[in-house]
């Protein structure tokens, strides 16, 4: 048997090289952030969604498009977003953000 604790996602991304990034992304963001009462989870993945697709951030896409279904927002509604969004932050990170949702949402 191992004793040994199951890895979050962020130390298993970065936890070898950037230990520390690790350790914040896993008690700040996630343990504090996302946890704050202001903001459903469901509204906090809407904003997050919105701001990746903004800033072309399509790497870390795929888990919060997860984790936003997972916290109530529909496929449909995140196409949604992500056509509105085509007139506010451009036409390509639009397209780039459906094609990840794309793979995302068929598995």
């Amino acid at each position: 048997m191992s004793d040994a604790k199951e890895q979050s996602r962020a130390q298993q991304l970065m936890g070898d090289f950037a230990p520390k990034l690790a350790e914040l992304t896993d008690d700040v963001l996630f343990g504090d952030v996302w946890a704050r009462e202001e903001l459903s989870p469901r509204d906090r993945s809407l904003v997050t969604v919105a701001a990746l697709i903004a800033n072309g951030n399509t790497a870390q896409l795929t888990g919060h498009l997860q984790r936003a279904k997972a916290n109530g927002l529909s496929e449909a509604e995140l196409a949604e977003v992500m056509t509105h969004l085509a007139f506010y932050t451009g036409w390509p990170r639009a397209i780039s953000a459906i094609l990840v949702a794309k793979e995302v949402f068929k598995k």
